[in-house]
């Protein structure tokens, strides 16, 4: 009974040691600052376009919320997200970067508030489609207002880049393209290209806090 006690409460110190460590890493935008000589390259050039897995606008990622630029850095850092060049930047990123980094770029270019509804209503097949993927439950009614800080904006977001990564939760077993995420996964396999295609373009068209911010010097 005594070595399960102390079993018990080894697993609980523990625990608690490991929330704690999880609460105090806060990401520090100043930090951030000088941590983001990777990303400027391609984030911080205005109609910058990536080649892999096929030409596109690299995504805006100033003003996008921290918790979810983290949860894609660390899926990045797990393979769920097998992007090689992305992988790649986030296995070099420690935990306490990664925060920093989602911090700048949370707070880079903030803008004023957007509209609390979209400012401008989609088409009558984009309004099924929106419908159907239950788009506004997550993403938020304006899809600049997520309901959970780890899913992201993507109102204004590009729209090339949207229908990339719209298909590539429908691959989610490729060795270097795809996303593992069951839930946009299920969502996305609902869809023919072109409805996601019609999708991205809607919701790229909307007013939103995401933008390219032109970097003063690349590092």
């Amino acid at each position: 009974m005594k070595k399960a006690l102390t079993t018990i409460f080894g697993l609980t110190v523990a625990c608690a040691t490991g929330l704690l460590h999880a609460e105090e890493i806060k990401g520090d935008a100043k930090a951030g600052a000088q941590k983001i000589a990777m990303c400027i390259g391609c984030h911080g050039i205005p109609g910058y376009q990536a080649s892999f897995p096929e030409v596109h606008k690299v995504p805006m990622i100033s003003g996008q919320g921290a918790k979810y630029i983290a949860v894609a850095l660390d899926a990045y850092k797990k393979g769920d997200r097998k992007h090689p060049t992305m992988r790649g930047v986030a296995d070099s990123l420690t935990e306490q970067d990664v925060a920093d980094v989602a911090a700048y770029y949370a707070e880079h270019g903030k803008q004023g508030a957007v509209p609390a509804k979209p400012s401008r209503e989609p088409s009558a097949q984009v309004a099924q489609l929106l419908q159907k993927g239950a788009c506004v439950s997550c993403h938020g009614e304006n899809f600049s207002k997520p309901i959970d800080p780890s899913y992201p904006k993507i109102a204004g977001q590009h729209a090339d880049y949207l229908f990339v990564a719209l298909k590539s939760y429908k691959t989610d077993k490729g060795a270097y393209v795809g996303r593992s995420n069951g839930v946009m996964a299920g969502i996305a396999k609902q869809f023919t290209n072109a409805e996601l295609k019609a999708l991205a373009g809607y919701v790229s068209s909307l007013d939103g806090d995401l933008q390219v911010v032109p970097q003063s010097r690349f590092r």
